[in-house]
């Protein structure tokens, strides 16, 4: 089958590899109809070192079971499905907490495992699913209904549950005013998550007139496009009476986008974060605990248990009342790919669909 594979820093390919077999009865084979480029697949593909061995890449797909394991009770060959951008077993006692992210069971596609056989990646032709009764999540409806929503399910492996856990954890309720850090897919979605939940007021925090009109179409009032911490603070303070926002959304992961998301929150506030973390040393970054503790400003988030979020946002989805499909504003075919990877980093596109 082909699939895509990173060889270093802008080194994308598209390339035959071997075709996945089931290895664990709890295994499904997957033929992927619909994958896409994630924004946090730029962070290797700009950073890299150049390796003989490459990695497989994509995290985000949905298609049709092919093939399972003699212990999948709950998937049929033909059912369309969703795959969460990690995999885990939906039963041990972090997932039953909602932290499918921690799965004891769980892990990352394109990842080596314990016994030295490599998870499939998303941008592919086909998947080896581990733990596929509990990964994958069943799409009710017929073949023609999913092909017209596939970019909205797509949406739903990452970006819009990504940005639903932003919305959480900055305890978005109805009524407040949001504020969102950062116009790439997740921020737009939670764009989208925070209207969802009741925000009577949503500011997002970027300059691209294309992503703006995106966000528009998903809720947001208002725009601040300056740059730095103290000015967008005092942008937000203008445009919320001097207060600051009752809710605070981080979708990029900088120190900068981390100190804006802090300085725009007024007293009392909650900021959720859900960037993929940078700028770190050791994995650490300062924190003003001070400011925080004066202000009372809480801090939530982490990396987004899609699994658990899938349910609720799938049956949105099916009965027309979130559509976060605009957020893919360029289709290419999977042999394409570094094309797609390209567009993403240039900022030419939001986000990119690919079909094999």
């Amino acid at each position: 089958m082909r699939a895509t594979l990173l060889y270093g820093n802008g080194d994308v390919r598209v390339e035959a590899v071997p075709d996945p077999v089931l290895h664990e009865p709890t295994d499904a084979l997957v033929e992927v109809t619909h994958s896409c480029v994630c924004g946090s697949d730029l962070w290797p593909y700009k950073s890299f070192p150049a390796i003989e061995a490459p990695i497989r890449m994509g995290h985000e797909f949905i298609g049709v079971v092919r093939e399972s394991g003699a212990q999948v009770t709950g998937l049929r060959p033909g059912d369309r499905v969703i795959a969460p951008f990690v995999y885990s077993d939906n039963t041990c006692p972090h997932c039953a907490r909602g932290v499918h992210t921690s799965c004891v069971n769980g892990g990352n596609w394109g990842a080596r495992r314990p016994d030295g056989s490599v998870v499939d990646g998303g941008q592919g032709q086909y998947v080896r699913v581990p733990q596929a009764d509990g990964t994958l999540v069943p799409v009710p409806a017929d073949g023609a209904t999913v092909e017209a929503l596939a970019p909205a399910l797509l949406a739903l492996s990452d970006v819009m549950g990504t940005g639903h856990h932003a919305a959480l954890g900055a305890r978005v309720v109805p009524g407040a005013v949001a504020a969102v850090v950062g116009d790439g897919a997740v921020g737009l979605c939670g764009v989208l998550a925070a209207r969802r939940l009741g925000a009577q007021r949503v500011i997002l925090l970027g300059s691209s007139e294309p992503r703006w009109a995106v966000a528009r179409k998903f809720g947001a009032t208002d725009r601040v496009t300056v740059r730095g911490a103290q000015a967008a603070a005092e942008a937000v303070r203008e445009l919320t009476a001097g207060l600051g926002a009752d809710a605070v959304l981080e979708c990029v992961g900088t120190r900068e986008a981390f100190d804006t998301a802090l300085a725009v929150a007024r007293p009392g506030a909650s900021v959720g974060y859900v960037g993929v973390p940078q700028d770190l040393k050791d994995g650490y970054a300062p924190l003003p605990i001070r400011p925080m503790f004066v202000r009372n400003v809480g801090l939530n988030g982490g990396i987004a248990p899609v699994r658990a979020y899938l349910p609720e946002l799938l049956a949105d989805v099916l009965d027309g009342t979130l559509d976060p499909s605009p957020v893919f504003d360029l289709e290419l075919p999977l042999e394409r790919a570094a094309d797609a990877y390209r567009a993403m980093n240039d900022r030419t596109a939001i986000k990119v669909l690919l079909k094999p």
